[in-house]
């Protein structure tokens, strides 16, 4: 199974509130064989003690350690909304990226993803983006080695 995955991502969503969108975030996980659905109430518990939005209109929701249990295999859900959901403060998700990671696998996931998100005309790129598979090939993409 790949991290990313076309059947884990949901083009053209809305979302109530941050957690609807947390929680079809987790869905899209559970659908995918990547974790139980307990993962999804730890995405929504870790959500509380510290936000996960990381800026350029991305959202990174992620469980807590003890949800590792839940974890199957890891894996990266996306879903995007074209209308955003307030996230903290003044700031909009467009793009909330749900993560499950076993062990240190979440390392290399979060590196790579913040390689993209923090490129802003890249984060616009897929949160405008009309192809799933345009989502999934930017995220693969492996790093490009630093000069």
């Amino acid at each position: 199974m790949t991290i990313v995955a076309i059947d884990r991502v949901q083009l053209g969503a809305s979302a109530r509130d941050k957690q609807d969108a947390i929680r079809q975030a987790g869905e899209l996980l559970v659908r995918g064989g990547c974790v139980a659905p307990a993962y999804v109430n730890g995405m929504l518990a870790r959500e509380q003690t510290l936000s996960t939005y990381i800026g350029n209109g991305v959202a990174i929701p992620h469980g807590q350690h003890e949800n590792i249990r839940d974890i199957y295999t890891t894996g990266i859900s996306v879903l995007q909304l074209p209308d955003g959901v307030e996230w903290e403060d003044s700031a909009r998700a467009y793009l909330v990226i749900g993560i499950a990671a076993n062990a240190d696998d979440h390392v290399g996931v979060l590196a790579n993803l913040a390689a993209v998100v923090e490129d802003e005309d890249a984060a616009t790129e897929l949160i405008h983006a009309t192809d799933a598979s345009l989502i999934v090939e930017r995220l693969s993409r492996p790093r490009e080695a630093e000069v």
